[in-house]
């Protein structure tokens, strides 16, 4: 007679998987409002982004530089919808040297990076549920997408300040 608790396993490590990228997400959103505000004192930017493509340029280019040491791959908008865009990065370096335990495969540790995205733009006043997805790369291998969906209220004031 099988084990009752094999079935039990897969979903069991599937929470878990799913808990633990929350918690790197959660511990990545304080570094990500501290990297903003010492971004801005290293630049002497006195004014602030008020425009969503602004601040998305912003975090591609001087806080991806600030942790990274070079700018994010690519920052591309999602043609389907008009509040989420993406952040690409080849080899994100969070997950380059990260050995994932063989019973949380779809632990993605990229997940940290995502929630330093989301602390960087709640600071900013752009609130926005940020997502880390690795998708297969076009000449192999695979990449890290994270995925930026803006909350409701940010794109009513870009169209505001569209209009005005």
């Amino acid at each position: 007679m099988p084990c009752p608790r094999a079935h039990a396993r897969p979903r069991a490590d599937a929470a878990r998987a799913e808990r633990s990228t929350r918690r790197l997400e959660d511990a990545g959103v304080g570094i990500g409002v501290r990297i903003l505000e010492l971004a801005s004192l290293r630049d002497g930017k006195t004014r602030r982004e008020t425009r969503m493509l602004g601040i998305l340029q912003y975090v591609h280019t001087t806080i991806w530089k600030a942790l990274f040491g070079k700018s994010a791959d690519a920052l591309e908008k999602v043609v389907e919808n008009e509040d989420e865009f993406m952040i690409s990065e080849q080899e994100p370096l969070v997950n380059q040297y990260i050995s994932v335990p063989a019973h949380l495969p779809n632990l993605n540790c990229a997940a940290f990076a995502a929630g330093i995205i989301r602390g960087a733009l709640e600071s900013a006043g752009f609130p926005a549920a940020v997502q880390a997805h690795t998708v297969a790369a076009d000449a192999g291998g695979s990449r890290t997408v994270f995925l930026i969906k803006f909350a409701p209220e940010v794109l009513a004031r870009e169209r505001s300040l569209a209009s005005a």
